[in-house]
């Protein structure tokens, strides 16, 4: 039996193209290692806390609701840094994936998440069916998760958004650059992950270089795939959720069997 070390990695040679911001690509970096791949930080985005009144105020409003959800870990972080996090007797508090919850986990939050990691999925829980006449603090940032708000209206909820973080683009240093315009001389061994349009977005406004479109795009959700297939890639992977082990899985059964 041939020894591990022996053994070709799914993404060996690859290059992963994170868009996370920056601070955040550890997880990314270590399935992207996993797979045989190295990791390129791109980071176009960068989340800056909203420290200020309005965002205190509704924070402390959707904080005391009924259910109180949060719509990603960089909505945990930001609101640990404006209020303590302590759930309520009676209050049923929830992740819109498994990022998230284990954000929460760690301020000694026990909340609920979905299977299916995204707006849909957790639209599909038992604790958001039956909603009438209730009040639901939805923690989040300026756009994305667009369809939570109104489904849980048209469900008879009041919903009590606090927007407690903003994403911000970045422009990309010359390095990274350089770096970017390296990996896309071998455009077919270059993978994109997506987890944010906000993030995508913000990456196709820096002019792009060539041979960007020609990459492999896994995308963490449908609304994401579907994103990338309208900014004009066509080698679109989607992968069950937005975990990077689960984001390189989606990539290797899609692309890697093809090299």
């Amino acid at each position: 039996m041939p020894r591990l070390t022996d053994q070709a990695l799914p993404l060996q040679h690859w290059t992963v193209l994170s868009l996370r911001p920056r601070g955040q690509h550890a997880g990314l970096r270590t399935a992207a290692t996993r797979s045989g791949a190295r990791l390129l930080a791109l980071s176009p985005i960068a989340i800056d806390i909203l420290d200020d009144s309005d965002a205190r105020r509704s924070l402390a409003v959707a904080l005391a609701s009924d259910i109180v959800l949060f719509t990603s870990p960089n909505a945990v972080r930001a609101s640990a840094a404006l209020a303590p996090l302590h759930a309520r007797r009676g209050q049923h508090w929830m992740a819109v994936g498994a990022g998230t919850r284990r954000a929460l986990a760690r301020r000694g939050i026990d909340a609920v998440a979905p299977v299916r990691m995204d707006s849909e999925g957790l639209l599909g829980l038992p604790q958001l069916a039956n909603v009438q006449g209730r009040r639901i603090g939805l923690v989040t940032a300026p756009g994305g998760r667009g369809v939570l708000a109104p489904s849980l209206a048209a469900r008879g909820a009041t919903v009590l958004r606090a927007n407690v973080y903003a994403r911000r683009t970045v422009t990309l240093s010359p390095a990274r650059c350089a770096a970017l315009g390296e990996a896309l001389r071998d455009p077919d061994r270059v993978l994109l992950a997506l987890s944010s349009g906000e993030a995508l977005d913000a990456l196709l406004a820096q002019a792009p270089p060539r041979n960007l479109h020609k990459v492999a795009v896994v995308a963490a959700s449908a609304r994401l795939a579907e994103a990338a297939r309208a900014a004009g890639f066509t080698r679109v992977a989607q992968a069950s959720d937005a975990r990077p082990a689960a984001l390189l899985r989606a990539a290797a059964d899609a692309f890697a069997r093809h090299d």
